[in-house]
Parts: C-alpha cells; sequence; structure tokens
C-alpha cells in the first residue's frame, strides 16, 4: 500500500469512529451540518502533510528554508489547529534568527574581503527572515505579531552602531532623517505595507499609526496605499499629520515636500538634504493630483505649508533640510499656492526671495527638480530629436552611443521601427545586442499585456531574444489563443517547449520555462499536462539551486564606459505554487504524489505546501476530485 493510499485509509477509519461515536450518542433536536467524507479525508492529508513537512524542516541545513517553511506552514495550519500553528510560529522565529544571524555573518566576511580585494566597503546585507516570519504571524495574531516585533526591536537596538536621534525638548519628539527613519519606524512601515498588499486594513493600521509620525517617506507611502483603499480613513490620519507637523518646531522643508505628495502627487517623494541635493522614490506610476480630496483636506495641507515654511529659521541649523532644501521646496510649492489662490503666496516670494541670495549659482536656473510631480510634462516635447540634437556636441563614442540609447528608449513606445533604426546605430557592438533585446522584449511584452496575440507572437520569433524570452512570450502567446483558437494555442506552446529545452540545462531558466507552459498546457490539454511533469520534476532535480519560486526575468544593458540600466519583471507563472495549486484544484488524490519526486528540499517544500492550501485555506477553490 503505497503513502497515498495509507493515509487515505487512516483518514477514513478515524471519520468512522467519528460518524459511530454521533450515531450511538443521544438524540437532539439540532441536526448538525452534514460532513462530506471525502472533503475530510483530504483535509486530514492536507493537515498531515504539512505537519510533516514541518517536523522534517527541522533537519534543513538551509536555515532560511527551515524558517520559510515553518512559518508557512504555520500559517497554512492556523485555520485548523491555531495553537500548534503559534508554537510553530515561535520554532520559525528561533530559526529565522539563527538564519538572520548567518547572512549577517556571511555579509561581514563578504564586505571583509571586498574592503581587502578594492579597499571599499559595501553596506551590510539586513537580515530579512524574522521580517518574513513576523509578518505572517501578525496576519493571524496581533499580540503574536507585537512580541515578535519587540524582539526584532531589541535586537535592532543591540545591533545600533549609531546612537539614536535626539529629541526636540519642546514636544519630545523625536528628530529623524525623513528618508531614512530609525529601524523601529521603518520596520514597523515595511509590515504595514505587506499587510495592506495583503488586504489587511486593520492589522496594518495596528502596526503603522505609532510610525506615521514623525513625517517621513515610508509613512506617507503608507497613507497613499490606504487612500486608495479606504479613503476616509486615511484623510483622518493625514489631517492629524497635519495638525501635529503645524504645531511641532522640528517640522521642516522636507515635512511639507513629503506631505504635498498626499494631496497633490501620490506615490512620489522628494526630499532634500542641506546641500540642495535632492532624492526623489517613486513608488507607482500614477502621480497626478487626487480629484476627490475634501477641500477641508487640501485647505489644511495650505495652512500647515504656510506656517512651516515661513517659520523662522534656528542657530544652529538641525533641521534635515536647511536653507537650500527650503529654497527648494518653497520653489517647487508657490506654484500650488498660486494655483489654488491661497494666502500667504506674497510672503513666500518674499522668503524666497531672500533665500536666493544665499543659493549657488548652480541652483538658480531651471532645474526640473522644481517642476517634478508639480507641473504636468508636455507631451509634445520631442524627447527623440532632444537627444539627437546634442550629438554635434558628444566628443566620444561612448557619449555618442549614450544619446543615441536615450532617443531610442524616448521612440520605443511610440515607434519600434525608429527606436530599432536608433539603436543600430550605436557603435558598440554588447550595448547595441542588450538594447535590441531589450527593445524586442519590450514592445512583446506590451503585446501581450494589450491581448494582441498576433502581434506578440510576430515579436515571440524575434532573433534579438534569448531563448528564455522567446520560451516566455511563445507560452503567454498560447495562453491569450487557448479559449478561441485551441489548436493553435497547443501549436505555439509545442513550440514554446522546443524553445525551452534549448536552454541550457544547468540553467534554472530552463525548469521555469517549462513550469510556464505545463501551466498553461493544464488549462487547454489535461493529459499533455500531467504528462510533461515528469520533465519539469527532471529538469528542477538537474539544477541544485532550483528554489521553485521567485520566478523573475532580468533585463540589463550595460555601457561599456560604465553604468547600466536594468529591468526586472516577476513571473508568477515561473514558479511551482501556481502549477500545483492548479493541477491539486483538478486531481487533489494525483497531485499529493507528484512533489516526492523532487530531490530538493525547497521544491518538494513549495509544491507540498501548495496542494495543503487547495483544501486548508478557504479562499482557495476547492479541489473537484
Amino acid at each position: 500500500m503505497n503513502y497515498r493510499a495509507r493515509m487515505l485509509t487512516i483518514a477514513f477509519c478515524i471519520l468512522a469512529l467519528c460518524v459511530g461515536t454521533v450515531a450511538q450518542g443521544p438524540a437532539t433536536k439540532t441536526r448538525k451540518p452534514k460532513v462530506d467524507p471525502l472533503v475530510e479525508a483530504r483535509r486530514t492529508m492536507a493537515v498531515s502533510l504539512v505537519t510533516s513537512l514541518a517536523e522534517e524542516s527541522r533537519s534543513f541545513r538551509d536555515l532560511v528554508l527551515r524558517a520559510r517553511v515553518q512559518s508557512r506552514s504555520a500559517d497554512v495550519l492556523w485555520d485548523t489547529d491555531p495553537e500548534s500553528a503559534r508554537a510553530l510560529f515561535r520554532r520559525a522565529w528561533d530559526s529565522a534568527e539563527s538564519a538572520d544571524e548567518e547572512i549577517t555573518r556571511l555579509s561581514e566576511e563578504q564586505r571583509r574581503s571586498q574592503a581587502n580585494s578594492r579597499g571599499t566597503t559595501v553596506r551590510r546585507q539586513q537580515p530579512g527572515m524574522r521580517r518574513e516570519v513576523l509578518r505572517l504571524a501578525a496576519r493571524h495574531d496581533r499580540e503574536l505579531g507585537e512580541e515578535f516585533l519587540a524582539k526584532l526591536d531589541d535586537a535592532r537596538k543591540r545591533e545600533a552602531e549609531k546612537a539614536p536621534a535626539p529629541e526636540n525638548p519642546a514636544t519630545g519628539t523625536r528628530r529623524i532623517n525623513p528618508d531614512d527613519p530609525p529601524q523601529d519606524m521603518a520596520q514597523r512601515l515595511s509590515l504595514a505595507r505587506q499587510l495592506l498588499e495583503d488586504g489587511d486594513v486593520e492589522r496594518a493600521l495596528q502596526f503603522a499609526d505609532p510610525a506615521l509620525y514623525p513625517v517621513n517617506t515610508f509613512g506617507m507611502n503608507i497613507l497613499d496605499m490606504l487612500y486608495d483603499r479606504n479613503p476616509d480613513l486615511a484623510n483622518q490620519r493625514y489631517l492629524s499629520l497635519l495638525a501635529r507637523a503645524a504645531n511641532d518646531p522640528v517640522s521642516d522643508a522636507n515635512t511639507i515636500s513629503l506631505l504635498s505628495a498626499y494631496v497633490f502627487m501620490p506615490y512620489l517623494y522628494v526630499t532634500v538634504n542641506k546641500e540642495g541635493n535632492s532624492h526623489t522614490r517613486r513608488w507607482n506610476d500614477k502621480n497626478s493630483p487626487r480629484e476627490n480630496i475634501p477641500p477641508v483636506v487640501r485647505n489644511a495641507f495650505f495652512s500647515t505649508a504656510a506656517t512651516v515654511l515661513l517659520g523662522p529659521f534656528t542657530e544652529p541649523d538641525l533641521s534635515s533640510s536647511g536653507r537650500l532644501g527650503s529654497f527648494v521646496v518653497i520653489t517647487r510649492m508657490l506654484p500650488l499656492f498660486e494655483k489654488y489662490g491661497m494666502g500667504q503666496v506674497a510672503a513666500l516670494r518674499a522668503r524666497l526671495s531672500m533665500l536666493t541670495q544665499e543659493v549657488p549659482e548652480r541652483m538658480r536656473g531651471d532645474d526640473p527638480l522644481y517642476t517634478r510631480g508639480i507641473i504636468p510634462e508636455d507631451p509634445n516635447k520631442d524627447r527623440v530629436q532632444e537627444a539627437l540634437d546634442r550629438l554635434p556636441k558628444a566628443k566620444t563614442a561612448g557619449e555618442r552611443d549614450r544619446l543615441h540609447f536615450q532617443a531610442a528608449m524616448a521612440a520605443a513606445g511610440k515607434d519600434l521601427d525608429r527606436a530599432r533604426e536608433l539603436a543600430e546605430k550605436i557603435e558598440d557592438p554588447d550595448t547595441r545586442k542588450q538594447l535590441l533585446a531589450y527593445l524586442a522584449f519590450d514592445a512583446m511584452r506590451t503585446a501581450i499585456k494589450d491581448k494582441k496575440a498576433d502581434e506578440a507572437l510576430n515579436l515571440a520569433r524575434s532573433m534579438e531574444l534569448t531563448n528564455v524570452q522567446r520560451a516566455w512570450g511563445l507560452t503567454e502567446v498560447g495562453g491569450l489563443l487557448a479559449k478561441t483558437e485551441p489548436e493553435r494555442a497547443a501549436e505555439i506552446l509545442d513550440n514554446a517547449t522546443e524553445e525551452a529545452k534549448r536552454i541550457d540545462q544547468a540553467s534554472p531558466d530552463r525548469v521555469r520555462s517549462l513550469i510556464a507552459i505545463v501551466t498553461q498546457f493544464q488549462k487547454l490539454d489535461n493529459a499533455r499536462a500531467w504528462g510533461m511533469m515528469g520533465e519539469v520534476v527532471k529538469a528542477a532535480n538537474g539544477f541544485s539551486d532550483f528554489s521553485g519560486e521567485d520566478g523573475e526575468m532580468t533585463l540589463r544593458v550595460a555601457f561599456k564606459g560604465g553604468g547600466a540600466m536594468t529591468n526586472n519583471f516577476t513571473i508568477e507563472s515561473f514558479d511551482l505554487s501556481g502549477l500545483f495549486t492548479a493541477l491539486a484544484q483538478q486531481d487533489f488524490n494525483r497531485a499529493v504524489d507528484l512533489p516526492k519526486g523532487f530531490t530538493g528540499e525547497s521544491p518538494r517544500s513549495v509544491a507540498v505546501l501548495a496542494i495543503a492550501r487547495t483544501v486548508l485555506d478557504k479562499k482557495q477553490k476547492p479541489a473537484v476530485r
């Protein structure tokens, strides 16, 4: 009797005993809901699979994988057995602490090695497994999340190499770098962001609220995300920040710059240091002013902005922005005051005139920073020609290549042929090849996103693409045509399979491509999908470092004289989780046997947890067989 059969037998025996006990008991007036024995048997098997995996993980040599599997197992088991899951979360936390300690040690060794070889140092990698465990635990139990957060805060304090930010004696408010808040604040906001992304607004705010003030970049990002989910809650917190900032002597130009983003340029945050150098963070491309902001909110911003920007300068200057930063921020805010007819325009102009006498010549001319996010860019501006007009002044081949690169990128979204023509003028062959591949992939990805199957298919056959790019493109086109032209879709997926098999067997891209192909075949041809699982397992076992997740594609254009452009794209269909979820929903019992074929601990764990979720996670679509 195989493993699956034994598990089913045990499950049915347990259910039979339970049913017999109920039958022999006294009659009651209320009938209990009828239980489907097959569903309960699957749940029992799923619990056993996850429990066994969690126990097995104790022996995993990879500490990161050990902590990850234990925390994810606890996450899966929570609805079924919260007490056992809570204990498993605590075990995962201990494993995560060990994993983070090892990461820190290895990072320090790397830092010393680079320092010895290059004479320079690199920033130490920040441990992350405790945060991952914390995120999952906090989703289920606020108290457990607070317990882990307190432990993490204590560890950060012990590891801190710098003294804490000084407090303002008048208010007790910490004086912080608004673009790099202290670890305790950053940790809370990072967790809140993850919970918001998961859709858990209430729990996200429980962690975020203590870290929104003093005003900082990451706190404002939380408010922007919250506004998209619940504008009333976001507006309440924003008004509270404005009131506190208006009465806080620590508030400075950067405080106002960050607060302005919420109303006028969401997800775009600009800070300026005392030397006048700026830092811009953009978390989303949708930076237009919010249309439905209540007038009371907008007016409250202008009132606070005027109070802070016209406030007295202190000596010594302890602000984060200094006088040069104030000059930049007032320059940026003035058009908004003028547009909305607010008071204090004359006073702000006078303050700006005074500061202008102190700023260096380099800051007195036109600078894109002064209008970034404030005044929309001119859509009629010809950026292609703008780059080409600078060619006569280029003194080297490298400078000419960069200008042709800029021109090609400016043309890419509007005229692919023109973009390719410009890319062909790049003299360095490696740069030219990389850019042509980038342009082809970007155009193919756009066509797939717009569901233009024929256009995407033509682009997918471009010889400029790599094997994995071509395989992915063909796979996505097959998916687009699966319902309307199934025979053609199957043929294209066959072509994708041939392309995937041309990828080096020692590359993770080979198994990732096969996973994506089988995922599409699973929707189109059941038998073919199950038949190809042997190839997926074989390919995964041929690459020892294959994790079964974190699938992505990287596009990079590196310049010969230094500098590069890199874009990373997450490709969900490259991961095992989605595939095994689909297979288990289709045939749970058959899917249970597949993970045993993986020799790697990570892919096997990913597959088992995905299968278990299909019957233990209430949000998942139930299995049909």
